[in-house]
This record gives structure tokens, sequence and C-alpha cells, in this order.
């Protein structure tokens, strides 16, 4: 992993230094400083019986606020600043920096999953491994989560990709980044959602916990410069009676992250596979019976449900949901090899832009002529390929690099072809990353097709060669799921 896309990657909990000293509102001045002496603090979070920050006193504080002015016995909730502000241990590092800086704090207390302190986060200490080039980018990707300014981060992407592949970070690098700026997007637009519909009557906080995945090119960290948004939630269980509540609350909630994604610049999904559709919003034994019921239907339509689906990623909310349903649909894809012959069935005609001779294919429709659809005739048969081994395989990760390197590991293609596909798999992506932020400059469609004639000779001989590698593996996958030899 190169050091331009390793510190885009760190999170908060990564740089968190000794714990923080923990008081009650109740709590003396005089205790608070001498606690803030003995452990070498600058701050201390005021905390309630529930262990959730009401507060924060900071060094600063015991200067302008105690010192010769109250006596010794006050209570710290005289004295503290409230309410505090506060960051998620998992929140990227950049976006933490970035967040201080333009609020002038010095350090943040930090929460746990249950809204607990966890930690304390020190500008000083995160900055410390930063150079300036990464701070301006850092200014350029987390600009307030207003449409505003998350137009200007997915804006700042293009920016950051094209400055990274021009210092030939590897293409499926730029695109692991790119998927985490967009699931911090979403995850941002969330939590502004539920902070607004808290403070509305009608509405107030989720009347239960859920979890948003993130599916297709997202879910597998292969997000290129932009991607449809493909997402859905996972509900916990509930009784039937609270079904009026439930319902309507992450109806609204879907809906108004869809437009707001959309309004940022992650188009709605033309297929519909969103969270504002029911099909993508289900409770947690919902989502077990409907995979199953997928499954067993083998028809066309809910074989492509599977498909979408199968490559989810954790993106915001209770992890636990996220984790359950990864290792039952790990599970169950490797104990029903008939299902993974129908899921064969219906991409067999996906095949590689590779005619007679080793030619390459290029588009005849009008309009398209002389180009490469690298994505339905490059990467789609590779990835579907490494998804349909790594289900049969038991293999959980989504990445279809990390794919490869399970199925290499566990000898299910041997050392070479992995090789020829992940040397494939780079080769591909750097050609329409390149081709797309060339179009960006040139004010045109950003999509996935490629002149054959942009290609220099070399590129052209090591893409035949790259489409030869997962011409192979296609064949070996209809031996096994078709026994069609």
């Amino acid at each position: 992993m190169s050091t331009q896309t390793e510190i885009f990657r760190r999170i908060v909990k990564d740089r968190l230094g000794d714990p923080p000293v923990l008081v009650s509102p109740s709590t003396s001045v005089k205790e608070l400083a001498m606690r803030m002496e003995s452990e070498a603090a600058t701050s201390a979070v005021v905390i309630d019986s529930r262990r959730y920050p009401v507060g924060i006193v900071t060094e600063q504080d015991v200067a302008r606020r105690i010192a010769f002015r109250v006596g010794p016995r006050t209570q710290v909730a005289k004295i503290m600043t409230s309410p505090v502000i506060s960051i998620q241990n998992t929140d990227y590092l950049y976006h933490a920096v970035a967040f201080m800086r333009r609020r002038s704090l010095r350090h943040i207390p930090v929460l746990d999953e249950r809204g607990h302190v966890c930690g304390m986060l020190s500008l000083s200490e995160a900055l410390s491994f930063l150079s300036e080039e990464t701070l301006e980018l850092m200014r350029m990707l987390t600009h307030e989560a207003t449409l505003d300014g998350l137009r200007a981060v997915k804006k700042a992407q293009v920016e950051l990709a094209e400055a990274l592949f021009e210092d030939n970070v590897p293409v499926p690098e730029v695109q692991s980044l790119l998927t985490g700026i967009n699931q911090d997007i979403h995850r941002r637009i969330l939590r502004k959602q539920l902070e607004a519909m808290a403070s509305e009557k009608k509405w107030g906080k989720p009347p239960i916990d859920f979890s948003l995945i993130i599916l297709g090119s997202g879910g597998r960290g292969e997000n290129f410069l932009f991607p449809d948004q493909d997402n859905a939630f996972i509900l916990d269980d509930y009784p039937d009676k609270q079904q009026m509540k439930v319902e309507p609350f992450f109806i609204e909630l879907a809906e108004r992250m869809a437009k707001e994604l959309n309004a940022v610049g992650l188009p709605f999904c033309r297929g519909y596979v969103m969270a504002t559709n029911p099909v993508w919003r289900k409770t947690r034994s919902q989502w077990r019976d409907q995979i199953t019921y997928w499954m067993q239907s083998s028809s066309p339509a809910t074989l492509r449900y599977c498909d979408i689906f199968f490559d989810f990623a954790h993106a915001f909310g209770s992890m636990d949901f996220s984790n359950e349903l990864r290792e039952f649909v790990t599970k169950i894809g490797a104990r029903n090899p008939g299902f993974l012959k129908d899921m064969f069935s219906i991409q067999a005609d996906h095949k590689v832009a590779l005619g007679w001779f080793g030619r390459l294919e290029t588009e005849t429709s009008d309009g398209r002529k002389g180009l490469i659809n690298l994505k339905y005739r490059g990467t789609l048969p590779l990835v579907e390929s490494a998804r349909l081994l790594a289900l049969k395989h038991g293999i959980p990760a989504t990445s279809t690099f990390e794919r490869l390197s399970e199925l290499r590991d566990r000898e299910a293609i041997d050392a070479d072809q992995y090789d020829y596909l992940i040397g494939g798999l780079e080769h591909i992506t750097h050609l329409m990353l390149r081709q797309q932020l060339a179009d960006f400059r040139a004010d045109k469609t950003v999509g996935n097709f490629v002149p054959k004639s942009s290609l220099s000779k070399r590129e052209r001989e090591y893409l035949v060669d790259c489409f030869r590698a997962i011409d192979d593996l296609r064949g070996r996958l209809s031996s096994e799921f078709t026994m069609d030899f």
C-alpha cells in the first residue's frame, strides 16, 4: 500500500493516546485539577451516569475559569464547556483533523459505537505524520456536510485520483480510496439526516438499531470516478405491532439519504438498488429469508439480485448486523453448488473483448465504433468469476484482489494464474481510470469505454494477454459449474 493512500485509510482509533481523564459533573474543581496534574492531562471529559459525555474541561479552562475565581469545592458542572463536541473512533483520521482545525480545537473526545468516551485525539499528535501536501488534500476532501460542501468533496475526488494516478499509485489502491471517500459521504449524510429527524417532532430518534450496507463496486472497494448509489438497510428485528412506527421512519430516512446523495454527485441507481426500495430494506431475519428464497428460486431476476447483493460491505450503524449477514451468506453459498451453477449460467455470455486469432474486439454500434467496453468485457467477467469461486470456497472477502489472494492461498488457483489475473486487473483498471480522467478533463461523459486507437502497441498486446488469462478462468468455471467439457 502506498504512503499517499495509507494516510487516507487511517481511522481515529489508530492515533489515540492514553485514556482521558473522566469525571462526573459533581466532581470538585480541586479534585479535577489534582487528577489532571497527576496524569499529565491537558483536558478532562465530564460524563453522566450512563458514561455519555456532557462536557469538557481543558487546561485553558483551568487557567481562565478556575484559578482565583471559584472555590475548590465548586462542582465541575459549573465551569465545564457544554455541550461537548466529539467524534467517532471509526471516523477517518483525515476528516477528524480537518474538523478540529476548522474549529480551532486542540483535542477532542472520541466515542465508541455505544457513545461512550474511549479516548482523546490530540491535534498535534494527529498532525505529526502529515505533510503540507496531505493537509491540502484533506482540506479539499473535508468540506462541511452541506450540499455545496459535499459537492466540493466529490469534485476533489477527481483531483485526488488524478494526482495519485500521475504519481503511479496502483489504480486498485486509488479505487479503494475513492470508495472510502464515497462511504464517508454516505455516513456524513446519514448522520446529518438522523440529527435533522431527531429534532423533528414527527420523527425523533430511530425506533430501532440499523446498519447501512453498500453494494456492487462500492462493496468491493472498487469505485471509479462517478459510481451510482447502490445501498441497503439492515434493520433490527422488531415486533409486528411496531411496524407503523418503524417502516415510515426508515422510508423517510432512505428517501432523504438518496436525494442528498444524488444532489452531491452519487446518482440514483438506475436499477433502483437503494434502501428506498423495500426489496433492499429488510430486517435481519427478513434478509436471511429473502436470500434463501433468491437462491432457491434460481430465476434470472433473483439470481441477478444475488449477484448485486453478495458484494456488500458495512458502511454505517450496527456492524454486528452486517457481520451476521456476511457470515450467513458465506455459509449458505458454500453449501449450495446448484445455486452456484445457476449463477454461472446467467453469466456465461459475459465474455472478454477477444475475437478470432486473439484480436481485440471493439463496439460496432453507432457512436461507439472502435471503443472497447473495459467494464462489461474486461473487469466484469473476472469480478464474477472471483465471486463465484469465493462463494464456493467459503471466502467472506468482497474485494476482487482479496478474493483472488485467498483463492491462491487455498490452492483453488495456482500462483501463475494468480499473477496473470492480478496483473490483468491492474492493467485494465489503469486503462479505465486513465480514460475517465481524460474524458473528465475534456468535459465528455465519463464511462467505461476506451478507444482502441488510444492504446499503445504494448498496451494492446498486454491487454490481449490479460483477456486470455480471464478467458482461461472462465473456461475452468464452465467445467466446474456446468460440467461442459
